[in-house]
């Protein structure tokens, strides 16, 4: 691709795309576009229409979206589905109306079924019940990609969706209740040491397995996909089912999680599982075989990015 092509990173804030960002920058490319929120609602079809017609887009990345972890998606499932709903459909449509051939659309695991195969092989979408702790976030992101796919067969365009396993780096939101697993662990553990607690309480029965990718290697993934050919991408994927998962390849149960950031905050004090907080799906581990044909796989091992996250999250909370 063109380092000078006009790339529009929609959601260049957040963790993911503030590391796409990054990653096109460190590849070479030149003239990347953004827009805080303030600039640009993307929940208003006209102010993106009118965003589209004021800049020569070549291609965009769609990485904005609102995410949250189990307590965040039960509490607040009407703005999950709508808001997500909103954007993506207000940045792939308009993309389409002002001509933008390439677009990528970032989607989530939690797309499959509760009790898919493991590890979750794309083919298993649409094949059985959700997660329901999260159904309307999943159903907001598998429309993603059924417009992704909708636009090609009608107007052949090249719009490729990629679905990240769960992600954590630099960037994360460390909220105490509306957080994922992992920053809201390295929070609750930081501030354990900061106490000098002698216990530390995780929610669920620490049995689920998961699995994490940093969010530096899902950047990295994202570029990688977005740069292959028509042909290559086409030759691995099917009309009905274009979606590349992105993952390591590998999990973990949140015990043996809650272990290693553990020793990475320097936690000596014991671990207690609160069975009575729900535990979401058994497990999620995606089949990452597409991808690797492509020819790329994961870097970075799980104890060496949780040292990179929480060394970042140090230095804001010191500068708190």
């Amino acid at each position: 691709m063109e380092r000078d092509a006009t790339i529009f990173v929609a959601g260049h804030r957040g963790m993911v795309g503030s590391a796409i960002v990054r990653r096109l920058k460190a590849l070479g490319y030149t003239n990347i576009l953004t827009a805080s929120r303030d600039e640009l609602d993307l929940l208003d079809q006209k102010a993106v229409q009118a965003f589209f017609a004021r800049h020569a887009i070549d291609q965009v990345y769609v990485a904005a979206a609102k995410v949250g972890g189990i307590h965040a998606n039960n509490t607040y499932p009407a703005e999950f589905i709508y808001q997500n709903l909103m954007i993506q459909a207000n940045l792939i449509h308009t993309a389409h109306l002002h001509g933008v051939q390439k677009l990528l659309f970032l989607g989530s695991s939690c797309i499959y079924p509760r009790l898919a195969e493991q590890p979750m092989r794309e083919e298993a979408l649409l094949t059985g019940a959700l997660e329901p702790t999260n159904e309307p976030y999943a159903v907001a992101k598998i429309a993603g990609i059924k417009l992704c796919e909708s636009y090609n067969r009608q107007y052949g365009r090249d719009y490729r969706s990629v679905m990240p396993t769960n992600l954590y780096g630099p960037g994360d939101n460390f909220h105490p209740d509306n957080s994922h697993v992992i920053p809201a662990l390295l929070r609750r553990f930081h501030e354990a040491v900061q106490r000098g607690d002698e216990e530390v309480v995780i929610w669920g029965s620490g049995t689920p397995k998961r699995e994490f990718l940093h969010v530096d290697d899902m950047a990295a993934a994202c570029v990688h996909v977005m740069e292959l050919s028509v042909e290559t991408y086409q030759a691995h994927t099917t009309p009905m089912s274009s979606h590349i998962n992105v993952g390591m390849g590998e999990d973990c149960t949140i015990r043996e999680l809650a272990e290693t950031i553990a020793r990475v905050t320097g936690f000596k004090g014991r671990l207690r599982f609160d069975a009575s907080r729900p535990d979401g799906t058994p497990r999620k581990l995606l089949g990452v075989g597409r991808l690797e044909a492509l020819g790329w796989k994961a870097l970075i091992d799980l104890e060496d990015g949780l040292l990179d996250v929480y060394r970042w999250y140090q230095s804001k909370a010191n500068c708190a």
